[in-house]
């Protein structure tokens, strides 16, 4: 942790006066608790502390942390979540260092603009952080396999896991991961082409049943084989984003339609081998799975599908895209509430969702006074 030499104390001073104008709301008095004036850092309460530091900024929290031994116990066992993509260099050491201490988080972010994190750190997090749930290591193209390793022993809890980027990760691993992740919801792999494969989609439709939301956006490795392998063992999937996975045909998107009920957004923009039988499928499925399901919630917009991309997928006619829309009400076309994205096809500008129609009819339907 930072120690007070390190840190400075006119800097430790501005921590604490910043602290104390959270905790007075800015009024520039002594905070008052049981008729004692809080004026030194060791007067605060450890629940009034941990109160004050949930409403400061990370990097606050963390200088805190070094004010002395009790606030550094305090904190680093009440802190759950913690953000250190502020940090624009050394955030490897900086996580090296905070790991250790900080061992009740639940939340760690370290998206980075420029890759600064190195396996030993990922490391570190799973050596010491075992009840993480939300770990986001986005654009980290320093690390290799080692790190899911890692983080597959040392933090089995991970529910939602951002890797988008993380180029140097295989399928190998990631399979591996799965093997001990199994409670993973939230799952983005965007751009990370060598590690989602058949392999690894096989493994997680395997191991992963409660996925709801995943990311195979730009993983040109993807083909119907582990998409099909999703539908079937992820029934919950709700969001799949498969933009720029452009091996796959309409099998993946019937395999969709016909597993996973839930299923409210779907990315297919410049998968062009995707045709009209996949529209059908996606329309079908509403009538075919569940009638007295899709009866129940007739006239209700929060069931079936919300989003769907399309755009560059050139293959599609009018008469599918329409049905689809018809179908499911929640996807619009109309000025800002774009649902359904078409951009790049041409021959769907005929497509219109029920309420832009309703709104024609009405302007249709207005008397037109003679001039």
């Amino acid at each position: 942790m930072i120690s007070e030499s390190k840190v400075g104390r006119e800097e430790l001073n501005l921590c604490f006066e910043k602290l104390m104008m959270v905790a007075a709301g800015n009024s520039g008095e002594g905070v008052k608790m049981e008729g004692v004036v809080i004026s030194e850092w060791k007067d605060i309460p450890m629940e009034l502390l941990l109160r004050i530091v949930s409403l400061v900024d990370d990097r606050t929290a963390i200088v805190a942390s070094g004010v002395c031994s009790g606030w550094r116990d305090g904190i680093c066992l009440g802190l759950t979540q913690l953000c250190l993509s502020w940090c624009r260099m050394n955030m490897n050491n900086l996580v090296l260092s905070l790991a250790p201490k900080f061992t009740k988080l639940q939340t760690l972010i370290l998206r980075q603009e420029k890759p600064q994190l190195e396996d030993n750190a990922v490391e570190t997090i799973a050596n010491f952080c075992h009840d993480l749930q939300d770990l986001d290591l986005s654009r980290s193209f320093k690390l290799s396999d080692h790190s899911l390793y890692a983080l597959a022993h040392g933090c089995p809890n991970l529910i939602k896991l951002n890797i988008s980027g993380c180029t140097s990760f295989n399928d190998e691993a990631l399979e591996y991961l799965t093997n001990f992740c199994r409670k993973l919801k939230i799952l983005n792999l965007c751009g990370c082409v060598k590690a989602a494969t058949d392999r690894a989609l096989q493994a997680i439709g395997r191991n992963c049943n409660m996925l709801q939301s995943l990311n195979l956006g730009w993983c040109e490795n993807v083909v119907d084989l582990g998409v099909m392998s999703l539908a079937y063992g992820c029934p919950d999937l709700r969001c799949l984003d498969l933009c720029g996975c452009v091996r796959i045909t309409d099998d993946s998107v019937i395999a969709l339609a016909n597993e996973c009920l839930h299923l409210r957004s779907l990315g297919l923009y410049y998968c062009q081998n995707i045709t009209d039988r996949a529209m059908y499928s996606l329309a079908h499925s509403r009538v075919k799975n569940k009638p007295s399901m899709w009866q129940s919630m007739k006239g209700r917009y929060d069931e079936g599908l919300r989003s769907l991309n399309i755009s560059q997928c050139t293959a599609l006619t009018p008469s599918a895209v329409q049905a689809l829309c018809d179908t499911f009400p929640a996807l619009h076309t109309c000025s800002g509430r774009h649902s359904l994205v078409m951009s790049g096809c041409l021959s769907l500008t005929s497509v219109h969702c029920a309420c832009a129609v309703q709104a024609h009819r009405t302007l249709n339907s207005i008397p037109h006074t003679a001039h």
